[in-house]
């Protein structure tokens, strides 16, 4: 059973940075394709980061440009760097394997407001 420990969540300002982590308890990790997902109340999980084992990354739209995503094999982590968060990215934040293939873990809430 995989387990997927997701943190670094909280209440930022408008413009204001977080860095997420996510710890997979997976044996290939480092040969599988990690993405970062987010929720808000009444929508779908949408995927907004991915990262395959060399590195290569994929963004949503909505968030190229201000999240970068990354991964330790060493520590079995991936990272989710926001920067220039706005309101709209206030959601639950998750991590799973890129064809979500894993049970969701218990996700971080991140909040932007003033």
């Amino acid at each position: 059973q995989v387990q997927l420990v997701e943190s670094g969540g909280g209440l930022v300002q408008p413009g204001g940075s977080l860095r997420l982590s996510c710890a997979a308890s997976l044996s290939n990790f480092r040969i599988t394709a990690m993405g970062w997902y987010r929720q808000e109340p009444g929508k779908q999980r949408d995927l907004v980061a991915a990262i395959t084992p060399g590195g290569i990354t994929n963004y949503a739209g909505s968030v190229k440009g201000r999240f970068t995503i990354s991964r330790d094999n060493a520590k079995n982590t991936v990272y989710l760097q926001m920067n220039g968060l706005k309101p709209e990215d206030t959601a639950a934040y998750y991590c799973n394997s890129a064809g979500r293939s894993f049970s969701w873990g218990q996700g971080t809430q991140v909040t932007v407001s003033s």
